[in-house]
């Protein structure tokens, strides 16, 4: 079964959009603990966290299981306003996503898009200062969770 899950990972991998550019990082943390850390994190660097979804439990209320997984959505208008302003298409990437989930083997990590790939397509170029900073801060906060 693992090969065949492992198969079925290349595959989708191979036929994902070049612009689906993930980075994850690993956690010892649970994905609650990992979360409320990320929530932290995010806070405490001013910006705002507009949703935190909890996917487990959405399965759960239509008589599914899943393993832990939780996203958090958030943003920093002093980023995300100059990236729409470039290109307001933006809009349909941001806020920024990080996705926190256990994998079959008991490991916990936080995933997200590189915001260069992310923007890939518009007229948003790699770059751009706000780019670097988003790519900064999504790599510093969940760094900081995952400890």
């Amino acid at each position: 079964m693992k090969t065949y899950l492992a198969s079925l990972f290349v595959a989708v991998g191979l036929t994902a959009p070049a612009s689906a550019e993930l980075i994850t990082v690993k956690s010892d943390k649970s994905v609650p603990e990992v979360m409320d850390a990320l929530e932290a994190a995010v806070t405490g660097a001013g910006a705002t966290v507009f949703a935190r979804i909890d996917h487990r439990a959405g399965a759960q209320s239509a008589g599914l299981e899943m393993d832990f997984a939780e996203t958090l959505i958030f943003g920093n208008p002093k980023l995300g306003t100059p990236a729409m302003n470039a290109d307001i298409r933006a809009a349909l990437m941001l806020p920024m996503k990080v996705a926190a989930y256990a994998d079959p083997d008991g490991g916990v990590f936080l995933t997200y898009e590189d915001p260069a790939a992310m923007f890939e397509g518009l007229d948003i170029p790699a770059d751009a200062k706000f780019v670097q900073m988003m790519t900064g801060a999504l790599g510093k906060l969940t760094a900081k969770a995952a400890e």
